[in-house]
C-alpha cells in the first residue's frame, strides 16, 4: 500500500511540475496548463478516495 500511495505522491508532483514547466513556456494560455492541473487534481482526489478506502477496510491500520 505504501509504494501505491508513493507512486500517487510521485505522479502528483510530475504533474504539478509539468504544469509549471507549459506555464512558463505557452504564458499560461495554452491548454495543456489546464490539462496538467485537472490530472493533479484527479490524481489526489483519486489518492483521497484511496486511503479511505484503505482505512474503511483496515488495509491501513488506524491509530488513535
Amino acid at each position: 500500500m505504501r509504494i501505491v500511495v508513493v507512486l500517487f505522491l510521485i505522479a502528483i508532483l510530475v504533474s504539478l511540475g509539468s504544469a509549471l514547466l507549459f506555464m512558463l513556456r505557452d504564458d499560461g494560455k495554452g491548454p495543456r496548463v489546464i490539462r496538467a492541473l485537472t490530472l493533479r487534481v484527479g490524481l489526489s482526489i483519486g489518492l483521497f478516495l484511496l486511503l479511505m478506502a484503505g482505512f474503511a477496510t483496515g488495509i491501513i491500520p488506524g491509530r488513535l
